[in-house]
């Protein structure tokens, strides 16, 4: 019998184990992972997209192709596929992000059949209606309008544009870019991007024989290849900014911060030992920026920062917002925090917290077979396999102050770090 008077022993955390796909080509080109848990009764179909930038980029485009897929095909209206997909209790989402476009379908099993002509026609007749476009360039155009008032909105902005430049993580949407919007511009990208032979189909769910089935009909019989795919890669700019970049903000209350630097990618050896770093720098909510200018100065509600990983890049950010007086002094306490880093090693304690909290954090994102989906996309889009996550949580599980320190002092200084600034400094610390 249980003895609830005692508390259960402490056990460390495991190696968690990932689920391994089942890997499949169809004949169109179409690469396609599979993830069965017939427990599960929901399906997850999610068809990934490398995104396809010309010269020069322009990222009103992408992001305009992956709002407008659902907006009609020749055989139905956006009003009409909302409708049927909304009948079957099914989800149909469009999602963009900086390297890739994807379309996601959430169906239960038994309507697999009925769901996936309409995902079907999205994908290969899509019209991108001339009144729907319209709609859309009119909101975004209001949208950002409103968004330009904002100081988190412009520090993000020019943050980007500093660290990279005129590549595509560097470009942003302008106005000037959505009036001039056309869309055979849109169709042309559709014709290109869209296509099998540019797309990952990650399947999870109740994925029986009869389901394969289903999706061998339409997506590799029925889906062909209908043009070539030419992909341009992003190309680092050579010396990205540094220093102080303020935008004064007439009225404002708070001052936005935006500061970091090019970093290095999942696939570096480093890469984990930085998270880890990183994570006890600002990475969570016990984080030393964190208890700095949260908790004792009382400047912020919330500080972080982050190790960023992109198909063709690596970043390291430290976002927050603070109210408009303690703006210096915020920077002041970042680069404090940086130097203890450097010059002073983290004490056992705290790095059994950040180990556990990792590890934790980890094991506790393994809820679903969907969530298993996810930490298989995230190597393979950066070119490693699931042993990765085992090197991952030796490294978290190993390491010591000297190796926190190193990491520290290789990628953490603020020195050289670009520093956005957007609402209101003083005289005093500018003309400094």
């Amino acid at each position: 019998m249980l003895n609830r008077k005692e508390a259960p022993a402490l056990h460390g955390i495991d190696i968690m184990q990932i689920e391994r796909p089942e890997e499949l080509i169809f004949a169109n080109g179409l690469r396609v992972f599979v993830f069965r848990a017939p427990e599960q009764e929901l399906i997850k179909a999610e068809f990934v997209f490398n995104n396809i930038f010309g010269q020069p980029e322009n990222p009103v485009r992408n992001t305009a192709l992956s709002s407008m897929l659902k907006e009609g095909t020749p055989t139905y209206n956006s009003a009409q596929i909302a409708e049927k997909i909304d009948f079957y209790g099914a989800y149909l989402v469009p999602e963009f992000s900086f390297d890739q476009n994807a379309l996601t379908l959430y169906t239960l099993k038994k309507h697999v059949d009925a769901v996936l002509p309409i995902v079907f026609d999205v994908l290969n007749n899509s019209i991108v209606p001339q009144q729907e476009l319209d709609t859309y360039i009119r909101n975004n155009r209001q949208s950002l309008q409103i968004s330009l008032e904002k100081t988190d909105f412009i520090a993000r902005r020019t943050f980007y544009k500093g660290i990279f430049g005129e590549t595509r993580y560097g470009q942003y949407v302008t106005d000037e870019l959505l009036k001039n919007l056309e869309r055979e511009d849109i169709l042309r990208l559709y014709k290109q991007q869209i296509q099998p032979t540019n797309a990952t189909l990650f399947l999870s769910g109740n994925i029986t024989e009869e389901v394969m089935h289903s999706f061998r009909t339409y997506f590799e019989e029925q889906w062909q290849v209908e043009s070539t795919i030419e992909t341009t890669l992003y190309i680092p700019q050579n010396s990205p900014a540094t220093g102080l970049v303020y935008t004064a903000k007439a009225g404002a209350l708070q001052s936005s911060i935006r500061m970091g630097k090019l970093g290095i990618q999942r696939s570096h050896v480093d890469y984990p030992a930085l998270q880890f770093t990183n994570t006890l720098f600002g990475g969570f909510f016990g984080s030393r920026l964190m208890s700095n200018i949260r908790e004792d100065k009382g400047y912020t509600y919330s500080i972080g920062s982050m190790v960023a990983n992109l198909n063709h890049a690596g970043f390291i950010s430290v976002v927050t917002d603070v109210g408009a007086q303690h703006t210096e002094d915020t920077l002041h306490q970042i680069a404090l925090e940086s130097t203890r880093l450097q010059q002073e090693k983290v004490k056992e304690a705290e790095l059994e917290l950040v180990r556990n909290y990792m590890l934790g954090g980890m094991l506790g994102s393994l809820e679903s077979i969907f969530s298993h989906v996810d930490k298989f996309k995230s190597v393979y889009f950066s070119g490693l396999t699931l042993d990765y996550y085992d090197y991952y949580a030796q490294v978290v599980q190993h390491i010591q102050a000297d190796q926190v320190m190193d990491m520290a002092q290789k990628y953490l200084g603020t020195e050289d770090m670009l520093k956005v600034v957007v609402g209101k400094m003083s005289h005093e610390q500018l003309e400094g």
